[in-house]
């Protein structure tokens, strides 16, 4: 049960990092410091839109709307934190 744990752990930690490009690029886009007609960016920016916005999309369906802020990236960095620390407190009980 504890390597599949850890397995889930690194999955996790690496869909944290997904999340976060995928913030950083948005933000390049939306300022026009990228241009998405350059096709490398543009299939590193579908790329990252396909992976995360199947996650977004529910999280933007509960939340309210802000103007033009969208804090469903941030939701899923605080839902992606609370299961590795539950699965480190699981796994590791008495490291805390």
């Amino acid at each position: 049960m504890r390597p599949l744990l850890e397995v889930i752990l690194i999955l996790l930690n690496l869909y944290w990092w997904i999340v976060i490009i995928a913030v950083i690029m948005s933000w390049l886009i939306a300022f026009n410091v990228v241009n998405t007609r350059h096709q490398i960016v543009g299939m590193i920016a579908g790329f990252l839109y396909s992976i995360t916005e199947p996650v977004f999309r529910p999280i933007r369906a509960l939340l309210p709307h802000v103007g033009g802020i969208d804090f469903s990236p941030l939701i899923v960095l605080l839902i992606i934190y609370v299961i590795q620390r539950s699965i480190v407190l699981y796994v590791y009980p008495n490291v805390f």
